[in-house]
């Protein structure tokens, strides 16, 4: 299980309050973690929830705010995904998908990854 430090993200799906999340970041720097274009990560504080919740206010559904907990993908991902994803990476042929890939191969398929929870 992830000790990671929950932040909260922040997506806005209109310009307006793209802008305006935007504006927020820039002048509160010091809760931003990271900035996406549309979307940003604010370290979770009473601060951050408060610019969150005032965009919300501010635009209604054209923002959405989660809390989430950073990936740290040597803790949180096995090794025989991270594995897969470097062999993929590493192909010969960059138009081979991945299911086609991993056929033969001790990689996991698709199918069994997509049903199996990161824990």
């Amino acid at each position: 299980m992830s000790t990671s430090r929950a932040v909260l993200l922040v997506v806005t799906y209109s310009t307006d309050a793209r802008q305006a999340l935007r504006n927020s970041c820039t002048t509160h720097e010091d809760v931003v973690v990271g900035r996406f274009g549309r979307a940003a990560l604010l370290r979770e504080s009473e601060y951050a929830a408060f610019l969150a919740c005032r965009l919300r206010e501010r635009f209604g559904t054209a923002v959405e705010v989660a809390r989430t907990t950073p990936l740290n993908e040597y803790r949180d991902v096995p090794a025989r995904v991270r594995e897969a994803a470097a062999a993929y990476e590493d192909r010969e042929a960059a138009s081979t998908p991945y299911a086609k890939f991993a056929v033969g191969t001790d990689h996991p398929s698709p199918d069994a990854m997509r049903d199996a929870p990161l824990e």
